[in-house]
């Protein structure tokens, strides 16, 4: 039976008990990780956020009835006990910070009792996440996730300090605005007092932001919640959290310089590790042209080679087909890999298809220095020879190919490389890798909507220099856009923002907008900048995609509290879930079915 904490107080954390304190008296409260009677003596480990003690129940100096009640103990019984700090007499546990020394029970409260959990709340656990993730209250015990979200604690405290020491202003935007459906789909939440209209959900603050421009607040930080209604992956959640900031009277140098220096603080006070400064600077079309990706990941090598001057004239079809399209061939060398088996190479060939890649010819070359290829007997030995030579290719390499538009040639082989890396197990997990991509393209064309469209939003300024291709050559002009990426991800990005009119307007215009459309979707930031706007720029960071990478987290789930599964679900809730009719009336909503869910 539960007991009451009436006239107990917790004096310390499990782990802030050492040894230093021995012969004080001390009382510890948590869950029990484990509970051991070895007859005349009970050993039993507590656990709290902060880690694991052992506690020793010894009937001569607690008591019979203490002795006996300790005997009942069972994994995740909540409970408080008093005692003395004693030098363990047993075997010290390296392993655990407080494996020197040990709490000789006086008294113990049972404060709360536990069923059977459903799995060992244990680090590394091998139980399937969909069991943990329904239990996630037990599943947050564990303590690898506690020290996750500790870590993201932290790095929460931390980052607001310094902005705030850096002049910058915390202030909240809202969670109920205006759909504005350009990029990612949003949540809708319909208003019971307008009915028939709907507030959307932040996908990030990004408009609210630059009106705090507008209205002389200078420099603004906010950790912001937001939400897009998208596919998920890994290091994707239909709600997550943003570190968000805006600067005014600031250039692209000024928000990287500020930072940098966030980071080396972040990194440094949570990790003890120093990031060189300034950090490298990589254009974008560079890190398309080397890596096949915005995003790279500079931990390894395999670069990608442009061989289209080499095998534009000759015999196979794939490569001069592929150039007579408007594309190019690239390839990249997976060193060492020469003698890979076929169904190896196989097995590469789907993974490029996924990618939309028609296929990955290739070339091995063998340790005497002899070819083996799918495409050799279409090339000239001395096509083969300029071949290698590009790829700096030697006895025992394997060289794979991409030939189709730029874009699939990248996808495919930005991908191909890291996964070969994984493969070759060539990535070195203890290094962190930033590199700022920038000069992005300003626009992307859009097959599907048949128009350009903003790479990143549509209030992202042009370099000055760029700005007279805009009507002649839109797909020509880089945009005063960076991110910030880490280890093959992107853990923030942002822009300088237009702050003129005509250029707004212009904007808008190779969107393919009218002036009535740009203002029936932005006609509130519009009227803004009527009244006076400063030249502005901001950045925003992924704050669960930082610490899943500082906490070598695989899944941005693991950073997460109560995170949602790959259909946008909770295993715990069972969010989304149906509502009351009357709900439905007084919102004026009727759902409609298909048949096939009659």
């Amino acid at each position: 039976m539960a007991e009451s904490m009436q006239g107990l107080h917790r004096s310390h954390r499990c782990t802030e008990v050492n040894n230093t304190m021995i012969g004080q008296k001390v009382t510890v409260m948590g869950w029990v990780a484990k509970s051991r009677n070895k007859g005349g003596i009970i050993f039993t480990d507590l656990r709290d956020r902060s880690g694991i003690l052992q506690i020793i129940f010894e009937e001569a100096a607690c008591g019979t009835e203490c002795f006996e009640k300790a005997g009942k103990l069972r994994s995740e019984f909540v409970i408080a006990v008093e005692g003395t700090v004693n030098k363990r007499e047993g075997a010290v546990n390296d392993n655990l910070a407080t494996g020197d020394i040990e709490i000789v029970a006086s008294s113990l409260r049972i404060l709360s009792e536990s069923d059977t959990p459903p799995f060992p709340i244990e680090e590394n656990s091998k139980t399937k996440e969909e069991l943990r993730l329904k239990y996630r209250y037990l599943d947050l015990r564990r303590p690898d996730l506690q020290r996750n979200l500790i870590m993201k604690s932290k790095v929460a405290t931390i980052a607001r300090q310094f902005m705030a020491d850096e002049g910058f202003l915390e202030i909240e935007t809202p969670m109920l605005t205006k759909s504005t459906p350009e990029g990612a789909r949003d949540y809708l939440v319909p208003s019971r007092v307008h009915p028939g209209t709907f507030y959307a959900l932040p996908q990030s603050p990004q408009i609210f932001k630059q009106l705090l421009m507008c209205s002389g607040y200078d420099r603004y930080f906010q950790i912001a919640r937001c939400f897009r209604d998208e596919d998920l992956r890994a290091d994707r959640q239909p709600e997550f959290t943003q570190m968000d900031m805006e600067l005014s009277f600031v250039d692209v140098e000024d928000v990287i310089d500020v930072n940098e220096r966030l980071l080396a603080k972040l990194f440094k006070d949570i990790l003890d590790i120093d990031i060189t400064l300034p950090i490298r600077r990589m254009t974008w079309a560079e890190a398309m042209d080397r890596f096949g990706s915005d995003k790279p990941d500079l931990r390894f090598g395999i670069e990608l080679k442009d061989v289209t001057d080499i095998v534009k004239n000759c015999g196979f079809g794939v490569f001069t087909g592929a150039i007579e399209n408007g594309g190019t061939v690239r390839a990249i060398n997976a060193k060492g890999q020469g003698a890979m088996p076929r169904k190896k190479i196989d097995a590469l060939v789907d993974f490029a298809k996924t990618y939309g890649a028609k296929g990955l010819p290739y070339i091995a070359i063998s340790e005497d220095g002899t070819y083996k290829s799918s495409f050799a007997k279409f090339m000239t030995d001395e096509e083969m020879k300029a071949i290698c030579e590009a790829l700096d290719g030697e006895a025992g390499d394997l060289l794979l190919f991409a030939a189709d538009k730029n874009k699939v040639v990248w996808d495919t082989l930005g991908a191909l490389r890291c996964h070969l890396a994984e493969m070759m197990d060539i990535i070195d997990k203890d290094v962190f890798e930033f590199v700022w991509i920038t000069e992005f393209p300003l626009l992307e064309w859009s097959e599907e909507q048949n128009r350009y469209t903003a790479m990143h939003h549509p209030f992202t300024m042009p370099m000055e220099e760029d700005i007279q291709f805009i009507d002649s050559d839109p797909g020509r002009v880089r945009a005063k856009a960076y991110d910030i990426v880490l280890n093959g991800n992107e853990i923030g990005g942002g822009s300088v923002r237009i702050h003129q009119d005509d250029i707004q307007e212009k904007m808008f215009e190779c969107l393919g907008f009218t002036k009535e459309q740009a203002y029936e979707r932005f006609g509130f930031l519009l009227d803004a900048f009527k009244y006076g706007v400063p030249p502005h720029a901001g950045l925003a960071y992924g704050l669960d995609r930082l610490v899943m990478i500082m906490a070598k987290q695989e899944s941005i789930r693991d950073v997460i509290a109560f995170p949602k599964v790959k259909d946008a679900s909770c295993l715990m809730t069972n969010a989304p879930d149906v509502v009351d009719d009357a709900q439905l009336v007084e919102l004026g909503i009727e759902i409609s079915t298909t048949e096939n869910e009659e």
